[in-house]
């Protein structure tokens, strides 16, 4: 199982636009991805209702999982989005 850690760097947090660009780069990915925020249980990347419902704001860390041989380019590359700014 790969983790990253991730400071999610939209300013609105993962709502709305931001959320929708994470779960539909998410749901390209070969494998299955989860989210999670400090106290919550993990949800599935590819729901933008459950990725919406763990309230993310902007400045929180969020914590990624995936397990497959391509699961470190697959976080790596949804980490990399996370610390950029999504509401443009």
């Amino acid at each position: 199982m790969s983790k990253r850690i991730v400071t999610v760097a939209s300013r609105v947090g993962l709502h709305a636009r931001p959320a929708a660009v994470f779960v539909k780069a998410a749901s390209a990915a070969a494998l299955p991805v989860t989210i999670a925020k400090e106290g919550r249980e993990p949800v599935s990347a590819r729901s933008i209702l459950a990725v919406l419902g763990l309230d993310v704001r902007g400045g929180e860390q969020v914590e990624l999982e995936a397990e497959g041989d391509a699961a470190e380019d697959v976080l790596d590359e949804l980490a990399q989005l996370l610390t950029e700014d999504l509401e443009g």
